[in-house]
């Protein structure tokens, strides 16, 4: 039903016309149109580079969909909303598009993003309320008001998603990315926020005709933004300049670009080689840069562009897991997996297990056995491609 606010916004979208003949009606349609086009031909384009891509191009074909759904009826003029098989398939689509966004944005920051744990649980609890209150289980579940309980799910994802875009940035070795952080979780966080708060306080029925057109028109410009970096730049744009052209793992002991030779990395050989500073599993990207002596752009342009790696943890990780393989392959050892954790720099048990998997494709027991049985080079078990590791979206 449509409320007498939202009649007199009718009315005025006809009483206003622009020099050019086009009312905010016609404005409205064409901004929503323009939107949802530019956005599902990026996912195709996306889409088919996914092989490539990875998991952010999967991602963001349904992502397009729902956010597709939630601009065609995201308007309060009646004349103007869909109708019939469209305007149902739209309203369920639109009710997945914060979970989709969230599991986008994080997979493009952070190259180790895999769906599972407390992500993929809160993403599909909200799927699964979001389902029931669009109907898709009866009405009479739909109208139960279970859409009250995605307000503080939705605040806690936004607030999540904020965290991580800001707590992992000190360590991101990607200029871009890095630089981008802070961007994406003021103006998306600040977006999402505001979506939320509006829900909260005037209920799901309130969308006042400026508020849904700044909507569509943020949409739009991300889209046309994306498109435009896609188009003049290059296909991997929101790779944010991660290197993909390795193809083979590092040696055991990681070693050092070899691409020019200088200062500043002799300091950088003799603090992971000599002092073996990855021991200390306090080490901040900050504290290193100061035992540099040099910019944080210049360590993180090194470490990046020369090494191939893109978060500072990553860079760390590799030293201490090769400290980790000496010890776990050391016959005359018999240490808990604890120890051995700590003793390769690592800050607890559970980072120690999930990076060496993510890197070895094993676990440490896994291969300790394998080390004592002298098969670590078994043909029947392959390590992960080094790109794999590395190369995010």
């Amino acid at each position: 039903m449509i409320s007498r606010l939202q009649i007199s916004e009718v009315a005025c979208c006809h009483a206003l016309p622009y020099r050019d003949g086009m009312n905010i009606g016609q404005l409205d349609a064409a901004i929503r149109a323009g939107a949802v086009g530019t956005i599902l031909l990026l996912a195709c384009l996306l889409f088919s580079a996914r092989r490539r891509v990875g998991l952010p191009a999967t991602l963001f074909a349904p992502l397009a969909l729902c956010l597709s759904g939630f601009i065609v009826g995201n308007t309060p003029i009646a004349a103007l909303s869909p109708a019939g098989i469209v305007g149902a398939i739209a309203h369920i689509a639109s009710g997945f598009a914060v979970v989709f966004l969230w599991w986008f944005c994080l997979s493009c920051f952070d190259s180790r993003f895999r769906l599972g744990g407390g992500v993929l649980g809160v993403g599909l609890a909200w799927a699964a309320i979001a389902a029931v209150d669009r109907g898709l289980l009866g009405d009479t579940l739909a109208r139960q008001g279970l859409s009250l309980l995605l307000v503080p799910m939705g605040f806690a994802i936004v607030a999540h998603l904020v965290w991580r875009l800001l707590a992992e940035r000190q360590g991101d070795l990607i200029q871009q990315r890095h630089d981008a952080r802070i961007m994406v979780a003021v103006l998306l966080g600040g977006m999402l926020f505001i979506d939320l708060a509006a829900d909260a306080l005037f209920g799901f029925a309130w969308r006042p005709l400026a508020f849904a057109m700044t909507q569509n028109a943020m949409a739009l410009a991300f889209a046309l933004w994306l498109a435009g970096r896609l188009l003049t730049v290059r296909a991997d744009v929101l790779t944010f300049g991660i290197r993909e052209e390795a193809s083979s793992p590092p040696e055991a002991t990681p070693q050092l670009g070899l691409r020019h030779d200088g200062e500043l990395h002799r300091r950088l050989a003799r603090l992971m080689e000599t002092e073996r500073v990855f021991l200390d599993p306090e080490l901040t990207f900050k504290a290193f840069v100061e035992r540099m002596g040099a910019s944080e752009r210049t360590v993180r342009t090194l470490i990046n562009h020369e090494m191939g790696y893109d978060h500072f943890r990553t860079f760390l990780n590799h030293y201490r897991l090769a400290e980790a393989r000496r010890l776990l392959s050391d016959q005359d050892r018999d240490d808990k997996l604890i120890t051995i954790a700590l003793d390769s720099g690592f800050a607890s048990l559970a980072s120690f297990n999930r990076a060496f998997k993510t890197i070895e494709g094993r676990t440490p027991s896994d291969y300790r056995a394998a080390a004592r049985r002298g098969d670590l080079n078994d043909p029947t078990w392959q390590k992960p491609g080094f790109e794999e590791r590395i190369a995010g979206f």
